[in-house]
């Protein structure tokens, strides 16, 4: 048995984008001309040059995402290298300041740890004046080089082989992998030359002032880098759900539309009920008088010539419970929709205005706007119940939340149930290992499966219900659809006070917790 569920349609929308490019493009302008200009770069290279001559790379750390530290061991002492590959803040300088490392290492550091760790500097050198600086390295695999392209946009940090080829890449180009390497065209490093020096070498730093300067510098700097960063992934973020919440209003005015159709099949089921008796096989029309009207005026009512009349009756019938529940949901959906597009507006005018700010709250960095109230933490995904027997209860909101449901929280002798042969939400009932469900849990949950489902208006249905370990997922179709097997079937009837006990046992579960 497979359940499909409605997919809403992805439509372009025309709005304006060029406004949210603007302020994007503004954001990576300001940010790109934080990074070290190749002056700076050469500045850098010819303090520390000579210190890491022969030097042995003793550890590597990545940080960052971006960002690569590493620990270079010469006679009785020991320097941090860090080098940034972030577009906003590209540079390499020694640091005095160690930095917190993820408990496991990412992919493209054990990798570097595995070539180049353990090995020796044997040149450090700036390409053609440019922002691009290599690291020679002796190893046991023999020569690697490690590239540090530090270009804005396309910053990047690659490892070489003998031959020059690309071995691996922070950026995770796969095309670049055993390829020559090629350094990029240098283009409009000029008038990037000539900006006026922005660090004190005077203000101190021992041996190192150059690089004590650059730290301090980009110390200073770094919250605005992050909120640059943040207000970009923001906006990026709002455009997404701003389009989602329009393609849903779409499709829902679209569904209501359509719907609006069938207003008055209700009335053009009556009058078939009141003349079965006249419809005879192989009708494909029949023309009644339609006493609900006072004018009494005949319509005539397409038939379904292979069905037979009391089919013809209730397909009447049904259409016009679509319409009845379409206009009793829908209207509401699209005014939630509406207000929601409309937050969204808001905040991305707050971030167009400049008003829109980041806070720092106990080491959590937290998005606040202007305008936007405080609302209360959710209590977490799916909806939870508690049985009459006090066994947990869950039921999945949508079709992302019945697979996540189904296939990540429930175990396999979980309870799992769902309307029959209707669209709905998944249920499960946490259960011990062998156990069965009792006969007032079973009840509930499935009360709660008709009750979020397409049976919901008929207020009563058939439930089918089986062990998680018998739902499978359905191959090549959308969230939530899957195959049922060994399943049992139980037929419910709305209780209100069922419904009633079930919800205050919820909410007093809220309460507890």
């Amino acid at each position: 048995m497979v359940f499909l569920f409605r997919q809403v349609p992805r439509k372009r929308l025309c709005y304006n984008r060029s406004r949210f490019r603007s302020v994007a493009d503004e954001i990576l302008k300001c940010a790109d001309q934080m990074a070290l200009t190749a002056a700076e770069m050469k500045g850098v290279l010819c303090e520390i040059a000579p210190v890491l001559a022969h030097a042995r790379i003793q550890k590597i750390h990545q940080p960052g995402d971006r960002i690569l530290l590493f620990e270079l061991r010469v006679p009785t002492e020991t320097h941090r290298l860090l080098v940034s590959c972030e577009p906003e803040s590209g540079r390499l300088h020694l640091t005095s300041q160690p930095l917190p490392n993820p408990q496991r290492p990412p992919s493209f550091c054990q990798f570097l740890r595995a070539q180049v760790q353990g090995g020796r500097l044997k040149e450090v050198r700036q390409l053609d004046d440019d922002r691009i600086l290599t690291m020679t390295v002796l190893t046991r695999h023999g020569v690697r080089t490690i590239v540090c392209a530090l270009t804005g946009q396309t910053a990047n940090l690659l490892l070489l082989d003998e031959q020059g080829r690309v071995l691996r890449d922070l950026n995770g180009h796969r095309p670049l992998l055993g390829q020559p390497y090629q350094a990029p065209t240098k283009r409009g490093s000029g008038a990037v030359q000539e900006r006026a020096p922005r660090f004190d070498v005077h203000s101190g730093g021992g041996r190192f002032p150059v690089s004590y300067a650059i730290e301090a510098y980009y110390h200073d700097k770094e919250r605005a880098l992050v909120i640059d960063r943040a207000k970009r992934d923001r906006l990026r973020s709002l455009r997404k759900s701003l389009a989602k919440v329009l393609r849903r209003m779409e499709a829902w005015r679209e569904d209501l539309a359509n719907a609006g159709r069938y207003r008055d099949y209700g009335r053009y089921g009556e009058l078939l009920k009141a003349h079965l008796t006249s419809i005879t096989p192989g009708m494909e029309q029949i023309t009644l008088v339609d006493y609900y009207d006072p004018v009494l005026p005949e319509v005539t009512l397409p038939l379904d010539r292979s069905k037979s009349a009391l089919h013809n009756m209730n397909e009447y019938f049904k259409k016009h419970r679509k319409y009845v529940s379409a206009d009793r949901e829908l209207p509401n959906r699209i005014a939630d929709a509406e207000r929601e597009a409309g937050d969204l507006r808001r905040e991305i005018r707050l971030i167009e205005d400049g008003r829109w700010s980041m806070q720092a709250d106990a080491g959590r960095t937290t998005i606040k706007t202007a305008s936007a109230p405080e609302k209360a933490t959710p209590r977490g995904p799916f909806r939870r119940f508690v049985s009459a027997d006090g066994l947990p209860v869950f039921v999945g909101r949508n079709a992302a939340e019945n697979e996540a449901l189904t296939f990540h929280l429930a175990k396999s002798d979980d309870l799992w149930l769902h309307a029959r042969a209707v669209p709905g939400s998944h249920v499960v009932v946490r259960l011990a290992r062998g156990a069965d469900p009792p006969v007032e849990t079973l009840r509930d949950a499935a009360t709660l499966a008709l009750l979020y489902s397409d049976l919901r208006k008929s207020g009563k249905g058939e439930v089918i219900y089986t062990k998680r370990k018998w739902v499978k997922k359905a191959k090549g179709q959308a969230a939530g659809a899957v195959v049922v097997t060994r399943e049992k079937t139980i037929a419910v009837m709305l209780d209100a006070r069922r419904l009633a006990a079930l919800k205050e046992r919820s909410h007093s579960s809220e309460t507890a917790q």
